[in-house]
């Protein structure tokens, strides 16, 4: 893709999200949602996470909101827990 910037692992999450909902999906489906750059693309994240974490992802899967943001959902392997990132993380 030419003149497409790449962006670094830093530039591409900017916060993590908790809400009630995200706690759920963090137990539940070993899910962790996070507010990222507006050009951040599924692979970006993907390797974000996974530099940024030390954590193999699964799936990513990524939705604006209604105010502007983009929220991308980041199953993570099973062997990885979102618990104990999000504990790390300072979340739980």
């Amino acid at each position: 893709m030419e003149g497409t910037k790449i962006l670094k692992s830093e530039e591409v999450i900017l916060y993590p999200m908790m809400t009630e909902v995200a706690s759920r999906l963090i137990e539940s489906e070993n899910k962790l949602i996070f507010i990222v750059n507006m050009k951040a693309t599924k692979r970006d994240v993907r390797k974000a996470v996974e530099e940024l974490y030390q954590v193999k992802v699964k799936d990513v899967n990524i939705a604006k909101s209604a105010k502007g943001e983009k929220k991308a959902f980041v199953s993570l392997q099973p062997e990885y827990s979102a618990t104990d990132v999000a504990i790390k993380l300072g979340l739980l």
